[in-house]
């Protein structure tokens, strides 16, 4: 498999799949008839870390007041990405970066902004047809490790993970994942597809859904708005 084409049908049917039960979700409509993954035992399959103790965790600082994210740092995976706004598409699905950059994070700008009240939705791809994409070593993250979000108003949003997990498709739940953990927290969830790639369906056996809350501001300067790479 070689053509853009395929990639790209690749992406659509893994990270779309969790996207447009988002969508549904957050139009208030009900989440029906799932389709099941197929998953497999392979080399590289991910297991869930599941949610652990809060115990060792630092305690959820103060939400920030509204500004728009330019970068995503994640220094335990090297990661330092641009972040573009995306909305839904045709479908009630949010719309993922081109996949042409995907290096880059795409933000629900329909929803909460990382560092105030509510959760913020960040997205990316998990591979291309040739390559690691932005959040490939995402599952790999643990509860105590820290997520950055530099801003357009000279804040840094520091958060830090409190779960990790691994949802199989047929166990999937959108209000579960996405919505708000303690109720008052500025939060973060980052999601990309995992598990296995089935070639008979054509999509990822699972999602990993990372949550995170701020526990702290700093300072720096972003790289611009809507960056590629």
């Amino acid at each position: 498999m070689s053509d853009r084409e395929h990639a790209s049908g690749r992406f659509l049917t893994g990270l779309a799949w969790v996207l447009l039960l988002l969508g549904l979700w957050l139009w208030g409509r009900e989440v029906t008839d799932v389709r099941n993954g197929t998953s497999a035992s392979a080399t590289g399959d991910m297991a869930a870390v599941g949610r652990p103790p809060d115990a060792g965790l630092p305690p959820p600082a103060k939400p920030l007041g509204q500004a728009l994210p330019q970068r995503v740092d994640i220094p335990d995976l090297g990661v330092r990405a641009p972040v573009v706004a995306r909305g839904l598409d045709t479908e009630g699905a949010v719309d993922p970066p081109p996949f042409d950059q995907a290096g880059a994070v795409g933000w629900y700008a329909g929803g909460a902004q990382p560092g105030t009240r509510g959760a913020a939705l960040l997205v990316g791809h998990v591979d291309t047809e040739t390559r690691p994409a932005v959040f490939y070593k995402l599952s790999t993250l643990k509860p105590g490790e820290t997520v950055r979000v530099v801003r357009d108003d000279g804040k840094v949003a520091e958060f830090t993970v409190d779960a990790v997990e691994v949802i199989r498709r047929d166990r999937f739940d959108a209000r579960q994942a996405y919505g708000p953990r303690r109720a008052g927290r500025a939060e973060l969830r980052l999601i990309t597809c995992g598990g296995t790639f089935d070639r008979v369906s054509g999509g990822y056996t699972a999602n990993v859904v990372v949550s995170a809350y701020l526990t702290g501001t700093g300072t720096g300067t972003g790289t611009g708005k809507g960056a590629g790479v």
